[in-house]
């Protein structure tokens, strides 16, 4: 029986893409939100959960933050995604018949310069995926979407400008999730993601980031967000590199558990390659 790893989006979505060259052995189940994508694996309806957590060029992806800390999922592996952005028309249509391009709100300012010079008009799109599905069943040429070259492939458009994007480093980190929190060294580089919130007590975020310093610990992003809704309420997401097991990383969590109410792991897995 093929294994199946959850994406949000439809088939085409820089998710699904991410799928394609990370789990390439999967069926993929795309589903319409992030939470029924946690739902998927929760389930058994699949066994992995492929989930964007930050963008070079638009920051973090909302609501990630708040669902995986009470999502039951661990991080078993990460993959840097690059987004590269195509205008996607009906066969046989020209970029000169193109007016009006579609795609994600996120997307369209990130192409604001090939479509001023090409007179072309964006219009929003809950997903560009969705955008390039729609595009194909209204078979308009004066309408393109702007999506990833798979979802040309999928709905069966053509690509009549590649790469159209203004930034040439705009890339999506995903992690990729499991119901089983998986503790083995599995690469020589093991990063290690975590939440914790610090104790009501002066300088408690400080002391607590001290560990890290002293004891050689890099620790590549640290994230604050509210929980709970209220103001003085606030949960830290961190990733540092190297493994629980090593000597300097417990020595830093150990003195991290001092300054904190609650610390949780969310997974421990291998650096990616593309991580620089």
């Amino acid at each position: 029986m093929t294994r199946k790893i959850a994406f949000q989006g439809e088939p085409g979505a820089y998710s699904h893409q991410a799928c394609r060259e990370t789990c390439s052995d999967m069926e993929v189940l795309p589903c319409r939100t992030f939470e029924d994508v946690i739902e998927a694996v929760r389930s058994g309806e699949a066994e992995l959960a492929m989930l964007p957590v930050e963008n070079t060029t638009y920051g973090r992806v909302a609501d990630i933050h708040r669902l995986l800390p009470e999502s039951g999922l661990h991080i078993i592996d990460e993959a840097f995604v690059r987004v590269r952005i195509n205008l996607l028309a009906v066969p046989g249509a020209t970029l000169t018949d193109v007016k009006e391009a579609y795609s994600h709100l996120v997307l369209l300012p990130q192409c604001a310069t090939f479509l001023r010079e090409n007179n072309i008009i964006g219009r929003v799109s809950p997903d560009n995926a969705r955008a390039a599905r729609e595009v194909a069943e209204h078979g308009d040429p004066s309408q393109a979407a702007l999506a990833s070259e798979l979802a040309a492939e999928v709905y069966g458009l053509d690509v009549l400008a590649r790469n159209i994007e203004d930034e040439d480093h705009n890339t999506t980190r995903f992690l990729i999730m499991s119901p089983e929190l998986d503790m083995t060294r599995r690469g020589d580089l093991m990063m290690t993601t975590f939440v914790f919130r610090v104790r009501n007590i002066p300088a408690a975020l400080y002391k607590a980031m001290g560990g890290f310093a002293t004891n050689g610990v890099n620790m590549t992003k640290l994230e604050s967000y509210m929980v709970g809704g209220a103001f003085t309420a606030t949960q830290f997401y961190a990733d540092i590199e190297g493994h629980p097991d090593d000597p300097n990383v417990k020595l830093a969590l150990e003195e991290l558990d001092y300054f904190t109410s609650s610390m949780s792991i969310l997974g421990v897995y291998p650096a990616s390659g593309t991580r620089d």
